[in-house]
């Protein structure tokens, strides 16, 4: 989008949050002879606590670059959601605020479904910290989601680090690596959130592979993958695993790990028998 199109984007969309409200919405008294839908632009400056010619300006796309706490302040005056928040300092200043408060992690009905559904081949939802939000039945015995005395025993980042050591796995390290790339580069999506912090400082104080990861600051992608692993009961097991997000909740991640023929029998078959014990 060019420089001038994002102005004109950005006074579109002053202009119709500003056109939706009502002054008795906003506290103000709605005076008599108005032929202005919604309110007009010196209330939103008065709202806002901003120069009435200012403002204008903006919704006249004109070349003026607001600062965050203007842009804050509008956000309020015009009771923006957090989504429509976040629309507003890209328009203005191509990027998002950097306190943008974190929406509600909730799986809807439609999503949980399509996670049963596919069984046997494991699938699960994590949270913008990796929490586990909600899994099938393939995920539960594949993974052990079986809680244990943590306040972080769904969060599959801690658990790989508390519940997996270099003398069980091959390969730990370099997996290990990955992932902290990973979780590094998720954390910085969201900048001041004490989840993340206490979540890392906790792990830094707990262990000494996740310390020394850390300090190399690497960062990746989420990228898909080939895995295959022994588990205790199954056997090998192999799958491609992919991440992707829902388009309505872009913070949650959905895992789905497609099962080669053999896994997948083999996973049919486990659950099948599991069910009538």
């Amino acid at each position: 989008m060019g420089d001038m199109e994002r102005r004109q984007e950005l006074a579109e969309f002053l202009r119709t949050r500003r056109e939706r409200l009502t002054p008795q919405e906003v506290g103000l008294p709605p005076g008599f002879r108005r032929r202005t839908t919604g309110l007009r632009r010196e209330e939103v400056a008065q709202l806002a606590n901003i120069g009435t010619s200012w403002y204008i300006s903006l919704e006249q796309a004109r070349e003026v670059r607001p600062s965050e706490q203007v842009l804050e302040s509008l956000a309020q005056a015009l009771r923006l959601t957090s989504v429509e928040r976040q629309h507003l300092f890209l328009l203005a200043l191509q990027h998002a605020p950097a306190n943008l408060p974190s929406p509600q992690e909730e799986v809807s009905p439609a999503l949980e479904q399509v996670i049963r559904a596919l069984d046997p081949n494991p699938a699960y939802i994590e949270g913008r910290r990796w929490d586990l939000l909600l899994w099938n039945r393939a995920a539960q015995y594949v993974f052990d989601f079986t809680e244990f005395p943590s306040p972080y025993s769904r969060n599959m980042f801690w658990r790989y680090f508390s519940r997996l050591s270099s003398s069980k796995r091959a390969n730990w390290e370099k997996v290990a690596q990955v992932i902290v790339a990973e979780f590094r580069a998720d954390s910085a999506r969201y900048p001041g959130d004490p989840g993340f912090r206490e979540l890392i400082e906790e792990l830094q104080r707990t262990s000494s592979e996740f310390r020394e990861l850390w300090g190399r600051h690497d960062v990746e992608q989420i990228e898909d993958r080939h895995k295959q692993f022994e588990h205790p009961r199954l056997g090998h097991l192999e799958f491609d695993h992919v991440t992707l997000q829902a388009p309505t909740s872009p913070d949650l991640k959905v895992k789905i790990y497609t099962g080669t023929p053999a896994t997948v029998t083999k996973l049919a078959q486990f659950l099948k028998a599991i069910e009538f014990d």
